[in-house]
C-alpha cells in the first residue's frame, strides 16, 4: 500500500460524509472534471484502503483498544482487560452509551456510502476500461471486507443507496437492510471484486487479490454456515498454488516477516511514521519489561494458556515469565500486576530498537492456514460428520506448531470436532483479527465461554451483536431499530 499524499480535493472526501445524507461541497470536488486522470483514481482508490489501516484514530485494524482485533479478542478467553472498553468486553458489558464500543459502526459506516460515491465518479471517469475496472474491483472489496467487519460485529447496516446519496439535501432516514439483504450485499461486492482483481502472485504487497476477496467469502459463508460454499471458495484459493504455509510460525511477525511469507493473503504495511501504525508492543507490554516496555494495557488468560498443549510453537508468543527491569521476575505464581490475568500475548517481534511507540511489523489480517482450517470444517459440517480429509487439514496445520497428528476416530462425533477446531482456531488465530470471537458465537460457545473464563454476570445470547449508539438509532428517526437487548 503506497504513500499517497492526497490533494486538497482527496482530502474532502476523506473528510466529508460524517453521515450518509451530508451535502458534498461541489466547490471542493466536481465530479465534472474529476477525476480525470489515472493517477487521480489511484489517490481515490487510496482514499478507499485509508479506513482499513492501522491508525489509533480512525483504522479499524489498528493494534489498539480503538481496533476490532482488540475489542473482538477481548470478548473471548484470548484477551482480558481490566479497565476501559477492554473490561466492558472482557466481561460483556457493553451498553448503547459506550463509545469505545458503539465508535466502530458511528466512525465507519459512512465510509460504505464514500466508496458507493467513489465507485460512480470512477465509473464516469475519461480514463481506461481497464484501469476502471481495476480501481473499481479495490474498491468493491474494501466496501466489502468493511460492511462484512461491521455486520458481524453489529449484524444488519444502513446501507445508503447511491440515489439517496446523490440528493443529500432530502432528509431520507433508512432502515437497516434485513440480515439477508446485507449478506447478498456484502457477497456481491466480494464476488465482482475477486473476478478482476489481480491474482495473489501479481497483486501487489499490501493490495487486495482475488485471494483477499474469497478469503472474505469464506468468512461471510462461515458465518452464514453455507458450508459447501466454505469449501468451494477453499478449494479456489488452494487452486491458485501460489499459497502455502510459512515453516517457522513465529516469524511471520518478525520485522520483515509478512513480506516474506506465502502464508500471508492479506497484510497492512506500517512504518515508524504512523501512515499505518502497528503499536501491540505498546499495547501488550509492561512498563518495566526489559530493553524496552510499554504501557501493559492488556492481558491474556490462564486459561487460554493452560489449552495449548506442551511444546505448541504457538505457544512460545505468550510470555508466561520475565524479569523485569526492577529485578523481581514475574510469573504464573508472582504475578504482580502486569500478570495478575495471565500471560503477555507478545505475538509480535518485540523490535527492541524502535526508536518510537510504533513499530514496522506489519499488521497481518489473513492468512492461508484459515483457508485450511475453514475447509476443515465445512467438510465436516456438510457431511453431518468429520471425515478423514478434515482431519488431515487440521493435521497439517498442527504439524507446523510441532505437535502430533490428532486421531479421527478420537473426535468421531461433529461436537467433538467442531471442538477441536475452535481450540485450534483460538491456538493459531490469537491476537490476530479478532475473527474466534465470530467462531464461538458460530458454534453456540460465546456465552458459555464468557461465563466460565471471564465469570461474566452481565453476557446472555443478546451480547452476541454490540449496540449501536443512541445517536445511530436517533438519527434514524424510527427507522433505525436497536438491537435486542439494548435500550
Amino acid at each position: 500500500m503506497r504513500k499517497v499524499f492526497l490533494s486538497l480535493a482527496l482530502l474532502f472526501l476523506l473528510g466529508a460524509c460524517t453521515d450518509d445524507l451530508e451535502s458534498i461541497d461541489y466547490s471542493e470536488i466536481n465530479p465534472g472534471i474529476f477525476p480525470q486522470s489515472e493517477a487521480d483514481v489511484e489517490a481515490m482508490v487510496m482514499a478507499c484502503y485509508y479506513p482499513l489501516r492501522g491508525s489509533w484514530g480512525n483504522g479499524i485494524h489498528t493494534t489498539s483498544e480503538n481496533g476490532i482485533m482488540f475489542i473482538n479478542d477481548a470478548t473471548t478467553e484470548i484477551l482480558n482487560g481490566n479497565f476501559g472498553s477492554q473490561l466492558l468486553a472482557s466481561l460483556h458489558n457493553y451498553k448503547p452509551t459506550d463509545e469505545g464500543i458503539t465508535r466502530f459502526y458511528d466512525l465507519f459506516y459512512n465510509k460504505i456510502s464514500l466508496m458507493t460515491l467513489t465507485i460512480d465518479l470512477i465509473s464516469k471517469a475519461q480514463v481506461s476500461e481497464s484501469v476502471k475496472k481495476k480501481a473499481i474491483a479495490e474498491i468493491r472489496c474494501a466496501r466489502g471486507l468493511l460492511a462484512y467487519e461491521l455486520f458481524d460485529m453489529y449484524g444488519p447496516l444502513v446501507i445508503a443507496p447511491l440515489e439517496v446519496l446523490q440528493s443529500p439535501l432530502i432528509e431520507t432516514p433508512l432502515s437497516r437492510l434485513s440480515h439477508e439483504e446485507t449478506v447478498a450485499f456484502i457477497e456481491a461486492d466480494l464476488v465482482a471484486a475477486a473476478e478482476d482483481l489481480p491474482t495473489p502472485a501479481q497483486a501487489e504487497y499490501g493490495r487486495f487479490s482475488k485471494g483477499l476477496a474469497k478469503m472474505v467469502q469464506i468468512r461471510l459463508n462461515l458465518h452464514e454456515k453455507r458450508w459447501n460454499k466454505v469449501v468451494e471458495l477453499s478449494n479456489e484459493i488452494i487452486n491458485y498454488g501460489y499459497y502455502n504455509l510459512t515453516e517457522d510460525y513465529e516469524s511471520m511477525w518478525d520485522l520483515e516477516g509478512a513480506k516474506n511469507s506465502k502464508e500471508v493473503i492479506w497484510a497492512i504495511p506500517c512504518d515508524y511514521e504512523g501512515t499505518s501504525e502497528n503499536q501491540w508492543q505498546l499495547m501488550v507490554l509492561p512498563s518495566n519489561y526489559p530493553v524496552k516496555g510499554g504501557w501493559g494495557t492488556i492481558q491474556s488468560t490462564w486459561w487460554f494458556y493452560d489449552t495449548f498443549e506442551e511444546g505448541d510453537e504457538r505457544k512460545t508468543m505468550l510470555i508466561a515469565e520475565y524479569t523485569g527491569t526492577d529485578g523481581n521476575t514475574y510469573n504464573r505464581a508472582n504475578p504482580g500486576t502486569v500478570m495478575n490475568m495471565g500471560p503477555l500475548p507478545l505475538k509480535i517481534n518485540p523490535d527492541e530498537a524502535r526508536t518510537t511507540a510504533l513499530t514496522t511489523v506489519d499488521i497481518i489480517v489473513y492468512r492461508y492456514a484459515d483457508v485450511l482450517l475453514s475447509k476443515a470444517e465445512g467438510l465436516a459440517n456438510a457431511a453431518g460428520a468429520p471425515t478423514a480429509e478434515a482431519m488431515e487439514l487440521v493435521n497439517i496445520i498442527r504439524r507446523r506448531a510441532e505437535l502430533q497428528d490428532k486421531n479421527l476416530a478420537d473426535y468421531n462425533s461433529l461436537a467433538a470436532f467442531n471442538d477441536l477446531i475452535l481450540t485450534e482456531r483460538s491456538h493459531e488465530y490469537w491476537c490476530e483479527n479478532g475473527q474466534y470471537r465470530s467462531d464461538l458465537i458460530r458454534h453456540g460457545k460465546f456465552v458459555e465461554r464468557a461465563r466460565e473464563v471471564k465469570g461474566s454476570t452481565y453476557t446472555d445470547e443478546n451480547k452476541v451483536l454490540y449496540p449501536f449508539s443512541l445517536r445511530a438509532v436517533s438519527e434514524g428517526k424510527g427507522k433505525f431499530i436497536q438491537n435486542p437487548g439494548y435500550f
